[in-house]
C-alpha cells in the first residue's frame, strides 16, 4: 500500500466545516507529499456504535487510521478540549498504537482563547498513542472560514519541512 491520509472527524455533527477544513489540509498535504487521500472517518457516522467494543465497523475504521502514513485529525473545540466522540475512537488504541503515523491536529475554534487548545490537549493524546506530531497543530477561527484557502496554504507553508515525505525530498 502506497503512502496515504486518513481525516478523522471527531465534530458529533455530519458534514460540518471542521470536515471541510480537514479535508482541504488533507489534500494540500497530498498535493505536497505525493500521498493519496483516503476516506473520511466521520465518527458522526459512527455513534451507534462507538461505544461497542466488539464492532467490525469501527474495527476497519481503526485499521484504515493505524495503517495511514498521514492522518488530519480534526475536532470542534468543546470546553477547551476535544470532543468526547473523537476521545471515545481514540480510546480504541493501545498506547503505541498509532506508531508509524504521522498526526495532524487540527482544532476549530470559536475563540482566540482556544488557540493553543490543539497543541495542549490532542498533541499529547497522539503522542502517547505514538503518532509522530512535528508540526504545530492547527487552530482553524470559524469566522474565517470563508478565508479557508489562504490560511491552510499559509499554514501548510510554514509546517511543509516537519512533514517526513516533503523533508526527505529537500
Amino acid at each position: 500500500m502506497g503512502t496515504r491520509i486518513t481525516t478523522v472527524v471527531g465534530n458529533p455533527n455530519p458534514g460540518s466545516r471542521t470536515r471541510q477544513i480537514a479535508e482541504d489540509l488533507a489534500e494540500r498535504i497530498a498535493a505536497l507529499t505525493g500521498a493519496d487521500t483516503g476516506s473520511t472517518v466521520e465518527l458522526a457516522e459512527v455513534t451507534d456504535e462507538i461505544f461497542k467494543w466488539e464492532s467490525s465497523k469501527l474495527s476497519a475504521l481503526t485499521d484504515q487510521l493505524q495503517t495511514s502514513t498521514y492522518a488530519v485529525i480534526a475536532t470542534p473545540t468543546y470546553k477547551a478540549s476535544y470532543t468526547g466522540l473523537l476521545k471515545a475512537f481514540l480510546d480504541r488504541y493501545d498506547a503505541g498504537g498509532l506508531h508509524g503515523v504521522t498526526a495532524i491536529p487540527v482544532f476549530t475554534i470559536g475563540s482566540p482563547a482556544h488557540q493553543l487548545a490543539v497543541d495542549f490537549t490532542l498533541r499529547p493524546l497522539l503522542v502517547e498513542l505514538g503518532a509522530s506530531v512535528p508540526t504545530a497543530g492547527l487552530s482553524f477561527p470559524t469566522a474565517k472560514f470563508d478565508e479557508r484557502a489562504a490560511i491552510l496554504d499559509e499554514w501548510v507553508e510554514k509546517q511543509a519541512g516537519y512533514l517526513p515525505e516533503v523533508k526527505a525530498r529537500t
